[in-house]
């Protein structure tokens, strides 16, 4: 956590008291042998007679604060830099070692000046201090009472302010204690989802009988807004700062809670995906070892194989050749994989080189209409008629074929409209399976009554969910082969309910 004084930047770890030492800063051994080390007379340690207020100078040294407020009865490491802060550090080292820690209201400003301090603070004692090679001086400040300032004295070199001791109102009551209870047993259940709140800080927090001390302790090792640490600071009563500790510590601890029910679940979906990846990885290594190919493998496999032997057009081959590479990229739970898999299934099952042989035999298809109709005279002749024209036409290009080399006549000419007209009933429908019967192809029918929109004829883009081929598609895999004969049936229904 990082936070800064009126000109420079301020660390608070997460082991105030140890990992600040000398011996346990994180440097290197060459860099620790360069730090110089600056104690009073006693061992450096805060004690029971560091607790007591010292004599307040006249004029205190006032060190702003940024984004941080110390509270009494703690100790807390700061790193400082600037040399308004460094003067004053200095200058305090060498005389009572005393000093006013008051938070900036606007943690942007970066030098605060008098009006832009809070008038309640913490008076404050250097118990160790350190000069790192880089410049920079390292603190071990202990809090020791609450502190109001009346009156600035001095602003340069740096600030001086007359102050008077701010003591809050204590009170014993049953109330304080079941406070302290709850803060105690919220202050463990935070413990165990923030790991850098040291263990042995539960301890000494279940030991502590002042309600004050434990206000202020605990308020040092949990995350708040500079705004209610220093409300909490300001509050005189000791039952309102334990009261507004908890509401604290509430929210604090629901959204850890939260937190931690979102990382254990985020947790979980990834160990549960790296363990389906681990087991699908397993798996394939087992059947290459078997000889035998994973599923998806086959199944692009098998696509490829039927692609080259369906002969396919040369555009509709080269899209489904693509198309195949871009499933084998694909892992088998992408959402495009089901989509481009269903899409290339329609492609190899269409009946690409499967055609019927005609029988344009007239006296052929003679015998079986009369088989399928009695009467209809004028009917059976248009449709002989017409068979014959196209038996004829056929013919004439499959001649011309011969001559040319090139059949594009023949298959220009083989697709051919016949239009039935008449109310239900009258055999329309059974008059195409009869042509179909008497020319020897496949019979299909396609009801297009009531269909409103276009694309159940021509079919639906890919990026709709369920998206099918048309109507058309669907009828020509149906019927196996290229060049059945397809019946349009109630087309004159299209686009009415």
């Amino acid at each position: 956590m990082t936070w800064h004084d009126g000109l420079v930047e301020i660390e608070l770890t997460d082991s105030p008291l140890a990992a600040w030492f000398a011996g346990k800063s994180g440097k290197s051994e060459e860099t620790k042998r360069q730090i110089s080390v600056t104690t009073p007379e006693d061992n450096g340690e805060p004690s029971d007679e560091d607790n007591e207020i010292p004599p307040i100078p006249s004029e205190l040294p006032i060190l702003p604060l940024r984004g941080i407020v110390v509270f009494p009865q703690t100790a807390i490491p700061l790193t400082v830099g600037q040399p308004r802060s460094i003067r004053l550090v200095d200058e305090v080292a060498t005389t009572g070692r005393i000093i006013g820690l008051f938070a900036a209201k606007d943690p942007m400003q970066e030098t605060p000046g008098p009006d832009e301090i809070y008038k309640i603070g913490t008076l404050a004692q250097i118990h160790r201090l350190f000069r790192a090679p880089d410049g920079t001086i390292r603190l071990l400040v202990q809090g020791l009472s609450r502190i109001r300032i009346e009156e600035y004295t001095t602003q340069e070199p740096y600030l001086k302010a007359k102050v008077d001791l701010a003591p809050e109102s204590l009170e014993e009551t049953i109330e304080v204690e079941a406070l302290m209870r709850n803060i105690v047993e919220q202050f463990g259940r935070l413990a165990d989802l923030v790991p850098s709140i040291p263990g042995e800080l539960i301890s000494s927090a279940l030991n502590l009988d002042d309600p004050l001390q434990l206000v202020y302790t605990v308020a040092t090792y949990i995350r708040i807004d500079l705004e209610d640490q220093q409300k909490l600071l300001e509050l005189d009563s000791v039952i309102e700062k334990l009261h507004s500790l908890m509401q604290i510590m509430s929210k604090e601890l629901e959204v850890l809670e939260l937190g931690h029910k979102i990382q254990t679940e985020a947790q979980s979906e990834m160990e549960k995906v790296q363990r389906e990846y681990f087991l699908r990885e397993q798996l394939k290594a087992i059947q290459r070892e078997l000889g035998e190919g994973d599923e998806q493998t086959l199944e692009i496999e098998e696509f490829r194989q039927k692609i080259a032997e369906i002969h396919m057009s040369e555009e509709a081959e080269r899209e489904a050749r693509r198309e195949l590479d871009r499933l084998a990229k694909l892992p088998t739970a992408a959402a495009e994989y089901g989509v481009i898999r269903t899409y290339l299934d329609w492609l190899v099952n269409l009946p690409w080189d499967k055609r019927t042989a005609d029988n344009l035999d007239i006296a052929h298809a003679r015998t079986i209409l009369d088989e399928d109709h009695y009467d209809l005279e004028d009917i059976k002749e248009r449709i002989l008629e017409y068979l014959a024209v196209r038996k004829i036409r056929l013919e004439r290009a499959d001649q011309l074929a011969k001559l040319t080399g090139d059949d594009k006549i023949r298959r220009r000419r083989e697709g051919a409209i016949l239009c039935f007209i008449g109310p239900p009933g009258v055999g329309k429908t059974s008059l195409g399976a009869s042509i179909a019967r008497a020319m020897g192809r496949k019979f299909v029918r396609m009801s297009l009554g009531g269909v409103r929109d276009e694309a159940e004829i021509r079919g639906f883009r890919r990026t709709y969910v369920g998206a099918m081929p048309g109507r058309i598609i669907q009828t020509l895999r149906r019927a196996e082969t290229r060049n059945p004969i397809m019946m349009l049936d109630e087309i004159d229904k299209l686009g009415h309910d």
